[in-house]
């Protein structure tokens, strides 16, 4: 039986599937670990976990079919990460992961004043934050000397599978687009006076589009893994980027809302049709999955990772605290949240930024906390909307992917807060079916690639109450009053609780990296 084998490495845990020509899922198989937080700010993980858990997953995948034939391999993983080889390929340090990680606050200062935000803009197309990759290669020079004097290679989860199972030193160009400011958005290459300032003894990585291919199964991969060697294995990409080719949601106009440990949003747009590329201080500027597209997209630093932290919290299981968020109505019953656990991201691009929950009386119980954690996110996707429309993004379609669709609530309450349609398809594995998919239609014949309308098509329409608008006009309005409110005190905050843990100290972001209402509209 001919197959695809997708494998991806999230922040929580490890996926991979199995799936058969015309898209049906033979097997699935999930590896959970965790990041390592050293410090206030630091998010890392040990990237031999990353390799490790692929093979377990491959092998137990094979155990399960033992006729499949696996005729090409799709690999992809949360990023962008910074992770440092040396020339053996032996990682230097732990990598240090997405714009969760905000240690480079200095670094981030100091580049921006050598370099100008005109230039860094007009190059990597992006401002410098707490997602670029950049700012982490250059604080490990500062930082860490010893391990950057042995760095070498760089690597992120996706590039990393991919040279353990073929040996290529590949990167995809969306990863590479995020290496800001390092690479060369317009003209889809490393910018090389920026290399050779902050990275001089970093191997430049080969680029790729996500669905070429790097190289096949070498035997070595293949004794581990169980693979055939010779197997063809994609270069990939980040996982937010697979997801949407998992739903289809990118093509012009469509923007894929990814609903996970952290919630994640991408809008694209063509500059083959001779479309600029969009370009907002707020938000990140990036090349695309295919050749010829770009993206504006956007994250919220905690979605699912704070509702697991209230299901902790409160000793509770998720279909008590659904049951009980549904309970509390729209506005849960008065309280309102900041979603700020883990700094955020856009469109705020304030790593000192803190949770916040007002309005709470003793009258309150964990199913108000919930709702308006759920709320709380909701609020978040639609700040990022009108941001990205205020930037001239035309969106069209919106897609749904990730875990988080599988609660019907969660959905509408996305869709009633931001007064979107969202189409969810039948499959939201997520980024490990659209890896799958990728390493389909690479060694596809001309003409004879799959389609993912095919393969996944829409299963279901979410469509919002617009009896629920005022309400959530009127909330919204506060969502982001109560930020600007409350940002000097919980700077503050921020600040005291790197003290406490020895933390390295960043900047907080400038009055420009901070949207208002006025400016989105």
């Amino acid at each position: 039986m001919r197959c695809t084998l997708g494998v991806d490495v999230g922040t929580s845990s490890t996926k991979g599937v199995l799936v058969a020509a015309d898209g049906a899922i033979l097997a699935s198989a999930t590896r959970a670990h965790d990041v390592s937080r050293p410090r206030t700010g630091w998010v890392e993980m040990d990237a031999a976990i990353w390799w490790d858990e692929f093979v377990s997953i491959a092998r137990e995948l094979l155990s399960v079919h033992p006729d499949a034939e696996v005729v090409a391999v799709g690999v992809s993983g949360m990023g962008p990460c910074v992770l440092l080889a040396d020339e053996d390929d032996e990682p230097v340090r732990p990598a240090i992961l997405y714009g969760v990680d905000t240690r480079a606050g200095a670094q981030i200062e100091r580049m921006t004043a050598e370099l100008g935000t005109a230039e860094i803009t007009r190059v990597g197309g992006s401002t410098l934050t707490s997602q670029a990759g950049g700012p982490k290669i250059a604080w490990v020079a500062d930082e860490e000397p010893d391990s950057w004097a042995r760095a070498r290679r760089l690597f992120m989860p996706a590039s990393w599978l991919a040279r353990k199972l073929t040996g290529a030193y590949v990167l995809d160009h969306q990863s590479a687009s995020q290496v800001s400011p390092l690479y060369d958005i317009e003209n889809e290459q490393w910018h090389d006076p920026f290399w050779e300032q902050y990275a001089a003894t970093i191997a430049q990585p080969s680029l790729a589009w996500a669905g070429e291919i790097a190289g096949s199964v070498t035997d070595d991969a293949a004794a581990r893994t169980g693979l055939a060697a010779g197997t063809p294995v994609i270069t990939g990409t980040i996982d937010a980027w697979t997801e949407a080719v998992s739903v289809g949601a990118h093509e012009v106009g469509d923007l894929m809302l990814m609903y996970g440990t952290t919630m994640f949003m991408v809008f694209t747009n063509s500059v083959a049709t001779g479309a600029e590329t969009l370009r907002t201080p707020s938000m990140w500027t990036t090349a695309g999955a295919f050749p010829g597209t770009r993206n504006l997209a956007g994250g919220l630093s905690t979605s699912g990772a704070l509702t697991a932290w209230l299901k902790d919290l409160t000793d509770a299981d998720y279909p008590q605290l659904l049951a009980e968020a549904e309970a509390a109505g729209p506005g849960a019953r008065g309280l309102l949240m900041l979603p700020y656990f883990a700094g955020e991201r856009t469109p705020i691009q304030d790593p000192d930024a803190r949770g916040v929950i007002a309005g709470l009386t003793l009258e309150h119980g964990r199913g108000d906390l919930y709702r308006a954690a759920l709320e709380a996110t909701a609020l978040g996707v639609r700040h990022n909307v009108e941001t990205m429309r205020a930037a001239g993004a035309d969106i069209r379609r919106i897609v749904a992917v990730g875990g988080g669709t599988q609660g019907q609530l969660w959905l509408q309450i996305v869709s009633d807060v931001t007064g979107l349609v969202q189409e969810v398809p039948a499959t939201t594995i997520g980024a490990s079916y659209g890896a799958a998919f990728l390493a389909a239609t690479a060694i596809a014949a001309d003409g004879e690639a799959p389609l993912i309308t095919d393969w996944n098509p829409v299963a279901q329409t979410i469509t919002p109450d617009a009896a629920l608008r005022p309400t959530y006009d009127t909330l919204f309005d506060r969502y982001v009053r109560l930020y600007a409110a409350t940002a000097d005190v919980v700077h503050e905050l921020a600040a005291d609780q790197r003290a406490s843990t020895g933390s390295a100290a960043h900047t907080r972001p400038t009055t420009s990296s901070t949207i208002s209402t006025s400016e989105e509209s």
